[in-house]
């Protein structure tokens, strides 16, 4: 390779450099897949699913051991973190909290594989995201492509949630499904963990991912407060976690305080974990315990209460 290819044109880490040949490396793995398949301790279930074959979006679910027929639960529409440029519901990351929050909330998950950026450049995770919901808006007369959405999924109680830039994705999610609302399906509920928001300064690596933003708090999908849709926004109620130490931390209560303004006390709530950084519950080995289980417990009880 000719030297000048070798100089570091872009570089932001700890997620990826841009060479002068246009060539990109990231600083960790993509991801290290781990099988779907049944868990027999937990009795979860997963397996993976396309979303659409057009892009090859794929998506795995989720399901708790089910005890007879006629059984319909409440349907948690994950997004996974990662900068928009990393991450994957495949990865043994999120298996752990995942599978932790069909347990104890009897509920079932699917985690959506957006395609990533810089290959996809955003909006592109956006809109695999919002094409993913309405895919699972098709199973709303239980004649869907996917037989457990059919048979097991509660459309009328739908939570969308993540972490991170998979919490920018989940809200935009939202407000887009005020906009164009998919056919039947029913948000009761929004999860925002320690979400990505834009603040007062310029974020240039948000700017190099995407083919259509300033980086800037013009952007509604960085500045919600900006974005004459969020009053749209369908769900009943949103619940905002952040972490006392987490980077974040001011733009999750900031987010928090807009939707309070917006839709009066009593539509958003905030909880705080002290002593912790960002997205700490999906790098503990065990996300039942410790802090990582009490954020477990306070998600869990936001989707059985709603």
């Amino acid at each position: 390779m000719d030297s000048n290819n070798n100089e570091i044109m872009h570089d932001f880490p700890p997620f990826f450099k841009v060479f002068r040949d246009g060539s990109i490396e990231r600083y960790m793995p993509l991801h290290d897949p781990v099988p779907a398949g049944l868990n027999p301790t937990t009795g979860v279930q997963s397996k993976d699913v396309v979303v659409s074959p057009e892009t090859g979006v794929k998506a795995r679910i989720f399901i708790p051991k089910i005890n007879g027929g006629g059984q319909k639960l409440s349907l948690f529409v994950h997004y996974h973190g990662g900068g928009f440029c990393m991450g994957s519901p495949f990865g043994d990351i999120g298996k752990k909290f995942l599978s932790s929050l069909v347990l104890k909330a009897n509920v079932i998950v699917i985690s959506v594989d957006y395609r990533l950026a810089p290959e996809h450049r955003l909006p592109i995770a956006y809109d695999d995201s919002s094409a993913a919901l309405h895919w699972i808006s098709c199973h709303s007369n239980g004649q869907g492509p996917e037989a457990w959405l059919n048979e097991y999924a509660d459309l009328n109680r739908v939570f969308l949630g993540g972490e991170s830039a998979g919490a920018n994705i989940a809200h935009y999610v939202a407000v887009q499904a005020g906009v164009t609302v998919p056919l039947g399906l029913n948000i009761v509920g929004l999860v925002m963990v320690h979400p990505f928001f834009g603040g007062k300064e310029c974020d240039e690596m948000y700017k190099f991912l995407s083919s259509t933003s300033s980086g800037c708090d013009d952007d509604p999908k960085l500045n919600p407060a900006a974005d004459p849709d969020l009053v749209k926004m369908p769900c009943g109620k949103v619940l905002v976690c952040v972490a006392e130490k987490d980077w974040l931390r001011d733009r999750g209560v900031s987010y928090h305080e807009t939707l309070q303004n917006l839709k009066g006390e009593g539509f958003a709530e905030l909880y705080e974990t002290k002593g912790e950084d960002h997205c700490f519950h999906m790098f503990n080995p065990n996300p039942n315990i410790d802090k990582a289980g009490d954020l477990l417990q306070k998600i869990v009880d936001f989707v059985t209460q709603c």
